[in-house]
């Protein structure tokens, strides 16, 4: 296997009852806070009252930012970063979901330079050196962000979605209390939980050699899913449910279970294309897409790696033929996603259109053809969509 760096220096508070150490650990920052958060379901739970009183109690002095939408975008953290030098920011509170946490990232290194922050991102994107420190407050179950170094952001004007990794936006301290998720829809765990699972199928989906070690900890992290995400769709309130769903998303793209892998992932910059053009939910986008992409790139070649996730994740017999095995492994996690937890499964239904296809692929591959588990170029991209319809 590969040699590589483990560093997640994240601190993490989980559990119910964490937020009482909310303030301390902002005043090691300064008390200067921007808050961030979305559309305002935070106030509907509750939320916002809960995190100023802990902020009032601290001496803080509050700034606020609200209205992030999903699928962020760089006008809200250009927003950001403006309220950042405008006001002298010390540090930032994300309260909400990926999107919030993404956009907050980016502020928080924008508000460190004198460019404009959609200059972090493309072919010849400028350096993160620095961002201020960031810290978290999870409500939904899915992208990882409050535990890793990256982040997606949506440009409206140039029709792009483009991501980036930079060590400087680890969030410092993260609060994840999955009560805080009981009022997340069915929908948006459903779309979460596809999430959390194309995150780690990325990884897992790999022909890098691996270590045994790793094979089972993802296996493992994707049978949590297949387990606790339909309860957590029918029974919101549960806590076990919600609690795995919550530590999964975290492990899922920390990147502890990378192993010093160097492919490229497949369906996220296929999917970024989907969500960038038609705005969907980006974990409905990679419910469509996963299935189709494992069953466009199997092979005899390959066909070892399916039966490792169809054995390990889905406890299929292992004395069935590798093929028999590999097709029922893809059906059942269509299955999961498309009956179990009721998410769209085609194109079609979600408004998704033929004749946007070559364009969204020439995009996706915008950088040279996508070189994760098997090379694939425009035309496979064009190919796999197809097979969304």
């Amino acid at each position: 296997m590969n040699s590589f760096i483990y560093d997640i220096p994240t601190k993490v508070y989980f559990g119910e009852g964490q937020l009482g150490n909310l303030g301390k650990e902002l005043r090691r920052f300064g008390r200067r806070v921007l808050l961030t958060y979305g559309g305002g379901s935070i106030k509907r739970i509750g939320l916002y009252d809960r995190v100023m009183e802990e902020l009032r109690s601290a001496d803080l002095e509050v700034f606020e930012l609200s209205g992030i939408e999903p699928n962020p975008r760089i006008d809200s953290v250009r927003e950001g970063v403006k309220m950042c030098k405008e006001h002298n920011i010390d540090v930032l509170l994300a309260v909400g979901g990926g999107s919030t946490i993404d956009a907050t990232k980016f502020m928080a290194a924008g508000a460190c330079v004198e460019h404009d922050a959609w200059e972090f991102f493309g072919a010849n994107a400028k350096p993160i050196e620095r961002a201020l420190p960031i810290v978290t407050i999870l409500t939904l179950a899915a992208t990882g962000s409050e535990m890793d170094s990256g982040g997606v952001i949506s440009n409206l004007a140039t029709g792009d979605k483009l991501g980036r990794l930079a060590p400087a936006m680890q969030p410092k301290v993260s609060f994840l209390d999955p009560t805080l998720t009981y009022s997340v829809s069915r929908y948006q765990t459903a779309c979460g939980a596809a999430d959390i699972m194309s995150h780690i199928i990325e990884v897992y989906f790999n022909m890098n050699k691996d270590l045994y070690m790793l094979d089972c900890m993802m296996e493992g992290l994707l049978k949590t899913v297949v387990k606790f995400a339909p309860i957590a769709a029918n029974e919101p309130e549960n806590y076990e449910a919600r609690a795995n769903l919550m530590w999964c998303s975290s492990w899922a793209i920390n990147g502890f279970i990378n192993g010093g892998k160097r492919k490229a992932w497949s369906c996220h910059p296929m999917e970024h294309e989907l969500s960038a053009k038609y705005d969907i939910t980006h974990g409905l986008g990679l419910a469509i897409l996963t299935p189709r992409w494992m069953r466009y790139c199997l092979d005899e070649t390959n066909v070892e790696r399916y039966v490792s996730f169809g054995v390990g994740v889905f406890g299929i017999d292992p004395s069935k033929a590798p093929m028999t095995i590999a097709e029922e492994a893809i059906e059942r996690l269509e299955h999961l996603f498309f009956v179990e937890l009721g998410l769209q499964r085609t194109f079609a239904e979600v408004g998704i259109k033929r004749e946007d296809y070559e364009l969204m692929a020439a995009k996706a591959c915008r950088y040279g053809d996508i070189r994760g588990f098997k090379t694939l170029t425009p035309d496979d991209v064009v190919r796999i969509f197809e097979m969304c319809e």
